[in-house]
């Protein structure tokens, strides 16, 4: 159905976007009256009222949040109001597709001021509408948790651009903002059908906003790394002797000596997460010392700098000085049928993958050697230990 310019400007979302521009006579005509002096005070309204607008499309409210954070302008009060009102909160739920949500969500995320759009969500109470949660998910979430997934995306969102824009590229800077964001939600789980336990940051990415598996996965499998990374930070900023690497390189087959378990150690987390691994790095920094203690950063004393600092410094240990950059793409020196052959099996199973794994950490703890060396190391190792695998 066409309508005239004046019709079609009061359809729009928000008086900034019904501005046209005329060809013919080379000028801007504001059917409204008000999005050119909305634009110049720095304004988000509604062509008509805003609760109307809203329950006609409720992502208008999504939309209005996103060009406000973009522009640094201020959300007109009586927007706000009709934003928060439950009846257009329902519509939000209820009205619009789980897609249509996550793209809005993921353009503020990649957008200039993300957590000014996500402190708006939060501000309005509209954050576990956006968000939700399964009904099952335990533990149960106190009050503030909305209040709490900000902050931290503040602080990570500060954190980063101290360090410089080039730190990471788009997608991980937009993985490495979920990741913070769902910081709080991270040891919440639910069941599925199947009685299995999943993670709610995967519920919230696969059913809330209906974004990418792989999105989801790599999200999940940060909030997973953590623990292991503060505790490898430790490790690597300790002047003093440690257990950690004994404790975690336990093997009667292996001696790492204690001058290269911090190479193994870290090669090993690297191959975990791969390309990832300097965002867990960078998000460890705002939980350390202890990953399990998620509290508000008020509370914490955050300091940016310490963090910023404690960041560089363990990446320079693991690019520069322990020379681990891609260590990822490092193949094993023997494959299945060359390790068989070494240890005198005639057929597979699962302890070739033990050896392959004791392999790969041999290797890390003696750059540079060759095949031979490893079938050596491997024959030489049997004799000392005398293990009988047949």
């Amino acid at each position: 159905i066409f309508g005239t310019a004046e019709e079609d400007a009061y359809r729009r979302d928000l008086t900034i976007n019904s501005l046209f521009y005329n060809i013919k006579s080379k000028s801007v005509e504001d059917f409204t009256g008000r999005g050119v002096e909305d634009l110049k005070s720095g304004v988000i309204v509604t062509p008509l009222p805003p609760k109307a607008t809203f329950l006609d499309d409720p992502l208008r409210v999504l939309r209005a949040i996103r060009f406000g954070a973009r522009f640094g302008f201020i959300l007109d009060d009586a927007l706000r109001q009709a934003a928060a009102d439950e009846e257009v909160k329902a519509a939000i739920t209820n009205k619009i597709s789980r897609e249509r949500i996550g793209h809005e969500i993921d353009l503020m995320i990649s957008d200039n001021q993300p957590v000014k759009a996500m402190a708006d969500i939060c501000d309005l109470q509209l954050f576990w509408a956006v968000f939700t949660l399964p009904h099952d998910s335990e533990p149960t979430i106190t009050e503030g948790t909305d209040r709490l997934c900000v902050e931290y995306m503040d602080a990570a969102w500060n954190l980063v651009h101290s360090l410089g824009y080039s730190t990471f590229n788009d997608d991980h800077c937009r993985l490495y903002l979920y990741v913070a964001l769902l910081l709080p939600l991270r040891k919440l789980i639910y069941r599925d059908k199947k009685c299995k336990e999943i993670p709610v940051a995967n519920y919230v990415f696969r059913n809330s906003l209906k974004l990418k598996a792989g999105d989801a996965e790599a999200v999940v499998s940060l909030h997973g790394a953590l623990e292991k990374c503060i505790s490898l930070i430790d490790f690597l900023e300790s002047s003093e002797t440690s257990d950690t690497g004994q404790a975690e390189l336990g093997d009667d087959f292996l001696d790492i000596p204690p001058a290269s378990e911090s190479r193994v150690l870290a090669g090993l987390f690297l191959r975990q997460i791969k390309d990832l691994w300097p965002v867990a790095l960078l998000i460890s920094t705002l939980l350390y010392p202890k990953a399990d203690h998620i509290e508000s950063f008020l509370a914490k004393n955050f300091q940016l700098n310490h963090a910023r600092e404690m960041y560089r410094r363990v990446r320079e240990i693991i690019v520069n000085e322990l020379g681990l950059d891609k260590v990822w793409e490092v193949k094993p020196l023997l494959k299945g049928d060359k390790i068989m052959q070494a240890l005198n099996l005639t057929t597979g199973g699962p302890q070739i993958r033990e050896w392959q794994q004791r392999l790969l950490q041999w290797q890390l703890a003696h750059p540079g050697r060759t095949e031979e060396d490893a079938i050596g190391w491997i024959e030489g190792l049997l004799n000392a230990k005398r293990v009988k695998l047949n």
